[in-house]
Parts: structure tokens; sequence; C-alpha cells
């Protein structure tokens, strides 16, 4: 492990007595100064000068390996086409497409009228730039565009930017004709906007000083936006967070209002939002259900009668009285539903795999898209009209760049739009990809994609990366990614755990992995990596890890059950903090993860087990590996003061000698640094902190 030499003494926060209780229990936090109390205005002197005098500290360590942080930075940009551009998209009488240009940062938007002719439509006209990020982003540190909506007309055009990292997004209304904005519609936006299709009015979502989406609103173009009406404000539970969409067929805006476990969903005629919103169904503990519309009628997936969902149709006028269309299952997981003229398209998942289905409508026929590898990620990409004459996917495996598909239902052929370009070269034959199963120590079958150069062995002499997040029911894909080939070039396998806590084999095995359950889930990590060393992947010291948010929380749990597994962890804006952020119900992030984590303020129970792994509460006087962990000043979901009390903690209390280094990007959010290649740089300096310190 490499620790540069003549790197002065790293940062030691003071500790400053403080307690609370809870339960009858004392907990003491000595770091607890380190959140600003009058955050989200970050401007005590105290905490500011520890946060420089970390990230002073991080660019210490790290200025002895700036060329091969550089070396990777070039090698991976390498592996970008500059000059890229999406596939164009019809919508409307326009195809739209985005593009980064030679050393830009952000993406432009372009589009191109559509002439008709007799024998149907044909591209024509001249192709018009309409919206350009990078101008937009000029001067700014950072810089994202959340919302990008044209109205149905095609002359006005909706975005959403938040400027910096805070994710409150102000909405603006732009007059695509003449490239000036008309209109500021709010500066507390979040979440879509939805046009009504006389492109005369806009529905959109607002947050309130917690950070939670709490109220639906229409603004008619024109009028003061402060006269925006209120179509539904969420005033019974503030973990609910309220969210708009519309139906594929244009005939209704849907309002939603939910946490991690169960909505409710109403309506309104999308000619007529302030009519008086219809409930589908009322909100109920651990029920969930989504919608779109077609043919006269809601079609709607729901657990209510089957963990693994299941498909009901219903009448508008009586939209509470479902009736089936398919059957749960064990084996087929129902994830998602767009309803066309001509397809109701099914995503599901079986047995781990994606699977996409185009559903007849009047005979139930199904019809699945065909694909040739034995593990890859699929998803429907697009499609906003609401009778395209084929369907846009999206593909990749571990060893197969994305690709674009156009899949035409009639000849049931895919026809490739696009694959992607790496400019650099690249060979899949030097690569394979296989899927493995481990056993975790309570006997459940662990899944675990894992690609590594075709030639490497099997016989510990390698290095491995495991990668896992392990949450909120989302799957991490076994996709492909031009930057760890950095890694995989090097001598890594690099390997996704599909842990509990996703949902990668069912909704069940995100039920497995949260709540009472939750330490299910550092459990399948650490025995991953027990399972793929006992494999031949690596050995004990030569396998680094890498979770982002509540993968972070996977990080510390991991390394406080089994540091010694690891020989490099990267930590990015980690939630480790969790005891104490779930008994602040102020926190934006608090009331809506109870569902998630428990709720430690009223159930002791719930107390007891986050107090158990909580990693902040558990950092113990015991060596540990090198650790990069990241966070972000701005960050509303994972505040910045959890990575930086944990990277406190450590330092004052763990028994090794070994890099633990804290960066704390101050112009930023929960995504780190905006820019493609900001990004990109971030990730070549975790890669960099990686291979030096596993080394060879």
């Amino acid at each position: 492990m490499t620790r540069p030499q003549n790197l002065p003494a790293p940062p030691r926060a003071e500790q400053r007595p403080h307690s609370y209780e809870a339960h009858g229990v004392t907990i003491d936090d000595r770091w607890h100064w380190l959140r600003d109390q009058g955050y989200p205005d970050v401007s005590d002197p105290d905490v500011l000068d520890y946060l420089k005098a970390e990230n002073a500290y991080f660019d210490a360590a790290m200025k002895p390996h700036e060329m091969l942080t550089e070396e990777l930075f070039e090698e991976m940009k390498g592996r970008i086409k500059e000059d890229d551009s999406t596939v164009p998209l019809r919508n409307g009488a326009y195809t739209y497409r985005s593009a980064f240009l030679t050393g830009t940062q952000y993406r432009d938007w372009y589009r191109t009228p559509v002439l008709t002719e007799a024998e149907g439509p044909i591209e024509g006209g001249e192709e018009q730039l309409i919206y350009s990020e990078n101008a937009e982003a000029e001067g700014k540190d950072y810089y994202r565009l959340g919302v990008f909506a044209v109205s149905r007309d095609g002359k006005l055009l909706a975005t959403m930017v938040d400027d910096d990292g805070s994710e409150r997004f102000k909405l603006i209304v732009r007059d695509l004709a003449t490239g000036q904005d008309l209109e500021t519609v709010t500066g507390i936006g979040i979440g879509s906007a939805v046009w009504t299709p006389d492109s005369k009015g806009i529905v959109f979502t607002e947050v309130n000083d917690q950070w939670r989406s709490y109220r639906a609103r229409y603004h008619r173009i024109g009028d003061d936006p402060v006269n925006a009406v209120t179509l539904y404000e969420e005033k019974d539970d503030i973990a609910f967070s309220v969210g708009v969409d519309r139906a594929t067929d244009d005939s209704v805006i849907f309002i939603s209002t939910g946490n991690n476990s169960s909505n409710e969903v109403r309506i309104v005629p999308a000619n007529d939002p302030l009519a008086t919103p219809v409930l589908i169904r009322s909100r109920q503990p651990d029920l969930q259900y989504q919608a779109d519309a077609a043919h006269g009628k809601l079609w709607i997936l729901t657990n209510d009668g089957h963990v693994n969902f299941r498909l009901v149709s219903a009448d508008p006028a009586r939209p509470g009285a479902w009736c089936e269309e398919i059957a749960g299952s064990d084996r087929t997981y129902l994830r998602d539903i767009t309803a066309h003229r001509d397809h109701l398209l099914l995503t599901s998942r079986v047995d781990g795999l994606d699977q996409l289905v185009l559903r007849d409508y009047a005979s139930g026929d199904e019809e699945r898209v065909p694909f040739a590898e034995a593990s890859y990620s699929a998803s429907f990409a697009g499609n906003p009209e609401y009778a395209p004459a084929a369907y846009r996917i999206s593909y990749s495996s571990m060893v197969t760049p994305a690709t674009v598909y156009d899949y035409h239902s009639a000849a049931k052929e895919l026809v490739t739009l696009k694959v992607q370009e790496i400019p650099s070269g690249y060979d899949p034959s030097r690569y394979i990809t296989e899927r493995v199963s481990v056993t975790a120590r309570d006997g459940a079958r662990v899944p675990v994609s894992i690609v590594r150069l075709a030639d490497s062995r099997l016989d510990r002499s390698g290095k491995l990366f495991l990668y896992g997040y392990g949450a909120y029911g989302i799957a991490i894909p076994p996709a492909f990614s031009t930057s760890r080939l950095s890694l995989v070039d090097r001598g890594f396998a690099y390997a996704v755990a599909h842990i509990r806590g996703g949902d990668d084999l069912g909704y069940q095995w995100f039920l497995d992995g949260k709540l009472a359950k939750r330490t299910n889930a550092f459990n399948d990590f650490v025995d991953a990596a027990k399972g793929l060393i006992d494999l031949g992947y690596a050995k004990p010291g030569r396998v680094a890890a890498q979770g982002g948010s509540a993968g972070g929380e996977l990080m510390g749990a991991a390394v406080n059950q089994a540091g010694d597994l690891f020989g490099a962890v990267v930590a990015d804006v980690p939630f480790v903090d969790v005891l104490a952020t779930m008994l602040d119900d102020t926190l934006p992030l608090t009331p809506g993860e109870w569902t998630e984590w428990g709720n430690p303020i009223d159930d002791k129970a719930a107390f007891d087990l986050i107090r158990s792994y909580s990693p902040y509460d558990n950092v113990a006087a015991k060596p540990y590996p090198p650790m990069l962990i990241t966070g972000g000043l701005h960050d509303p979901r994972v505040t910045y003061w959890e990575p930086a009390k944990w990277a406190a903690r450590l330092r004052a209390t763990k028994t090794d000698d070994n890099l633990l280094l804290l960066k704390i990007n101050m112009g930023a959010g929960h995504g780190g640094k905006s820019g493609r290649w900001n990004a990109l740089h971030e990730v070549a300096e975790a890669y960099s902190f990686v291979l030096t310190q596993v080394g060879e």
C-alpha cells in the first residue's frame, strides 16, 4: 500500500463535547459541531476551515500520483467520442437530438422539422440549435439540466436548471422562435414538468424549506407566476413526496404522492387541469401502483395481489374498480408499463434478466424482444409519441458497448441505429463476462456480474474491484462502461454484487434487504467478496470496493465488519450517520426514509438495529483499509457533515497508518462535479487512489 513520502500530518477535527439521548440511551457525538447550525447556509468559519484543510490534505496526498491520474483521465477520455450525438427521435412535427461538441462539458439540443408527403413523413427542413447547455453553464461552477420539455405545438420550451447543486430547480419557459426566456415560473421546482395538450399551461412540482416535493401546481403561460394554482398539496404525511406525469395518449395528467413503500395517484383531464382531481385508489401501507392510459382505459401495475406486481385495467370513470389482466408471478417481476396505441409495453425481469415485451390489447398476446447474450441490460428508451413507427430500445452488456435499436413489431426486427463508438479502440475478444453466484451466510444465493481480461487466471494472483449499492429496490445492471476498462486492463476483475436491498431478483429481493432485514445487504456484500476470493479472483487485501450514497453506507458497514478483506475503499457521498439522521425529522432525508431504514424515533427495535450497524456509530479502534471519502457541500440528500464526521471519527479512532482522504466538493451536490470531463476526472482520481493503494 502506497503512502506518499513527506505527506503532512492529516487534519484532526477538534472533539467538542456533545451528546443526545433516545430510548434511554445516551449517544456521544463529539464531531456534531461539523454540522453548521445555519445549514443550508454553511458559513461557520471553523467548519469551513476544517473542510478546506481536508481538501488540502487530499491534494497533497494525490499530488505524487498526478501523472497516473492524468494518464487515467486521458485514457478514459480517449474512449469517449467528443463530438457525440444521440439518435434523432421524433416527437410531433420535429425530430430531436442532443450532442456533445468537441471540447465541451455539456449537451446542446437540436431539432429538425419533419416534412410530410402523401407517402408518409420524411426528414426535411433545416436543423436548429434550440438550447445550449454550454452557453447556459458559462461562468457557473455547477450546472445541471433537470427537465427539457417542448410544448405540444412546438413553440415553447420548459427547462428546469440547478446551478448550485442544491436540487432546487428554476423552471423557465423560453420562446423557441426568438430564443428569449419568457418567464421564470418558480425557483424551487423539482421533478418533471408537464405541458397541457393546448400548450397554454404547465403542471409542475415545488419543494418546501425541508426539500420535500410537497405540491403540484398549474401555471398558465402569460399569467403572473405567483398566481399559479395549487392542484394538490400533501398535508397528511410529511414523508410523502408529490410528482406529476402525463399519460402517453395525452388524455390525463397523473398527480402522485408517496414514499418508498406506498403511494396514491390522482388524475385530472389533461385539457382541463383545474378540474377536481380524481383519486384512483387511496393510500394504504405498502400498497404501490403506477398507471398509464390508452384506448379509454387506465393500465395499472400494482403490488396489491403479489409481491412481484400484477397488471390491472380500469375505467377512468371508476378508477378504483380494477380488472386483472396479468396475474402476479413468483418468477416474472413486472417493473414498468407504457401504453402506446398499438401495444402495451411491459418491462419485466425474469431470473434477474431484463425482458422487454409488447402486449396486444385485444388478444393479450405477448411478443418478447429477442436478445442474444446470456447477460445484458435492456430498456425501452424514450418513445414520447403515442403511435411511434417503431419502439426505441437501449441495450448493453458488460462487454457490449451501448447500442440503440428501433424494434419494428410487424417485421419482428431489431434495427441497429447506433453502437457506442470508442475512438481509442475496443476489442471485445480481450474480455470475458460471467455471472456467478456466491452463497451468503444465511444460504441465499447472491449473483455477481463480472468482466475481466480473457487471459486472466483465477488463481488468486489477480485483483478484484467490487461495486455495490443494495437499497431502494435499485438494481445495478450488468451494463457496459468505458471507464472501468482502465481497471480491467491493469489486472482487475470488475464485479457488481447484486445484493439484497436492490430488486435484481425481484421485489422480494428488495424487501429482504430493508428495515429489519437491512443487514442482509451488508452481509451479502462481504460474503460476495469472500466468495470471489474463494473462487480465485483475488486474495484478501487485493480487493477494492466502491459504493455511493446508500452504497456508501454499505462501504462503511463492510469495513466495520471485515476491513481486512479490502486493499482500498471508495465511499462517495456516503450515508453513514444513519442513527442521528433518522432521529432528526427536520432533515429533508429523514421522514421519507423511515420506510427504508425504520423509524428510530418511535420504534425502539428500529433504534437498536440502526445503532448496531450505523457506520459512524460503529467505528472501532482497529485497522481500516485505505479509504477515499467524498461529499458535496450543497448535497441535500446526504448532507456534507455525514462524510466529514465519519472521516473525523475514523482519524481519531483507527489504529493503522493507512491513507484516509476526505474530499468535499465545495460547489457541488450529491452527484459530484457537473460537466462530463469534470465528472470523468473524479473517476480518474478514484481509480488512481485504488491503483496506488492496492498496488501490484
